[in-house]
């Protein structure tokens, strides 16, 4: 292919909306962009003058499937002013919380959106009329992960029973185990998904830029660290110093800020696929079984794998969610899950989790009312974009040497861009 100009207008099956332009000039790729065309979502300016009790349920609404991971990604910023040191059992509650959203979305990413791809459909209502089965046992876990989040948090999302300094209320130890024995009776489906992700062919394209993910000394972190790893550059770096570590800049064919790291000036991966690199050795042993199985071993770089990594999470959380929920109905974890007691004062504060799609930063600075000064969102797929653009470049650069047609550079540019799951809504702020 010679010369050719391929333009994809609201892609679908992703949340969001968002554009892809490649121009192909005397089989050189000339342009690559992923535009983000959605309009500016102003969260940081709406809990500007807010109180600190109201922050954290405003931010939840920055994502349906992520509003766990925004509210405790903003309880601990809150915290991190207040010099608030929650109990274990709070904790626990919290991992359960933000667990709860890894099942709902991966699920619905693997199945809904990425799953058809493979499969030959266009949607999941042909898969649903081909393979019924398949799709009520992934919705199932989807399900599971919504009743998780409802006991725990007091709705399906946008969770109220999360505050500063612990939980408003907590269920009986009899509904823990019941939700324990549901997520030992979901696991064999989800080593199933591992082997059905494993066996779809996905071409050779390994990212050039780094990985970035929460790290704490063995183990697989998603709420109780506040250190991050560049995997590739094999640096960590503690939470406060976030921007003086990532640099947000803006690019004129997108409504999102873009990232790199300002160490090294590249774009990185954050998501599933960075935190098996970066915590392979800590995942459940089901979970590192069958990614093994898998050949889904570090270092992985092919973006593609991002899949995989998503549904053997899927295995670990369950494991997780199982242990997390007997030792909270035995009351093995110290401390109460009330809310301590603490002192509103001003400062800086910068929260971080991991959201299912990967790293989420929360800067805030109160005055000393507890209110609003200034905030800043940093979400996964603003972080993403910067590197999808690298590989989709990459990946069509292949495939114009290897001669493919124009409708197939299509189809596995956009198989790549739903392999990164990402959440366009939420990255422009």
């Amino acid at each position: 292919m010679a010369s050719t100009s391929i333009t994809v207008e609201h892609m679908a099956r992703v949340e969001g909306h968002g554009d892809i332009r490649l121009v192909i000039e005397g089989g050189q790729v000339t342009t690559c962009e992923m535009a983000v065309v959605e309009p500016a979502r102003l969260f940081e300016s709406m809990v500007r003058r807010r109180s600190y009790e109201e922050v954290p349920y405003i931010a939840s609404r920055v994502c349906g499937i992520c509003s766990s991971s925004h509210v405790v990604t903003d309880l601990r910023a809150i915290e991190a002013v207040f010099g608030v040191e929650v109990s274990d059992r709070t904790e626990a509650l919290r991992e359960l919380l933000v667990y709860g959203s890894f099942l709902q979305n991966h699920a619905t990413h693997l199945f809904v959106f990425a799953a058809p791809d493979f499969l030959g459909h266009k949607s999941v209502f042909p898969l649903a009329d081909v393979n019924p089965e398949l799709l009520q046992k992934a919705l199932g876990l989807k399900a599971l992960g919504n009743e998780l989040c409802t006991l725990v948090g007091g709705r399906s999302i946008h969770p109220i029973t999360a505050v500063v300094g612990g939980f408003t209320h907590e269920i009986e130890p009899a509904e823990y185990l019941r939700l324990a024995d549901a997520m030992d009776r979901a696991r064999p489906f989800a080593l199933e998904c591992v082997d059905l992700f494993r066996d779809f062919d996905t071409l050779d394209v390994q990212t050039e830029g780094d990985l970035l993910a929460m790290v704490a000394p063995g183990a697989y972190p998603v709420c109780t660290s506040d250190t991050a790893r560049f995997v590739r550059a094999g640096y960590d770096f503690a939470v406060d110093a976030v921007e003086e570590e990532i640099e947000e800049y803006p690019q004129h064919s997108s409504a999102a800020f873009l990232a790199r790291a300002r160490r090294t000036g590249r774009p990185y991966l954050t998501a599933a696929l960075a935190r098996v690199n970066a915590s392979w050795d800590a995942l459940c042993k089901d979970a590192r079984y069958a990614a093994a199985k898998a050949g889904l071993r570090p270092p992985e770089y092919n973006p593609f794998a991002n899949n995989i990594a998503q549904a053997v999470e899927l295995v670990d959380v369950l494991d997780r969610c199982a242990a997390l929920c007997r030792r909270l109905a035995a009351d093995d974890f110290a401390g109460p899950s009330v809310p301590v007691p603490f002192t509103v004062c001003a400062g800086r504060g910068v929260g971080f989790t991991e959201a299912p799609r990967g790293a989420l930063f929360h800067i805030l600075d109160l005055d000393g009312e507890g209110r609003v000064e200034r905030a800043s969102i940093l979400t996964p797929t603003a972080q993403n974009i910067a590197n999808l653009e690298a590989d989709m470049a990459q990946l069509a650069e292949k495939m114009v040497a290897a001669d493919y047609d124009e409708a197939m550079i299509r189809l596995e540019i956009e198989k790549l861009v739903r392999a990164y799951d990402p959440c366009l809504s939420c990255s422009v702020h």
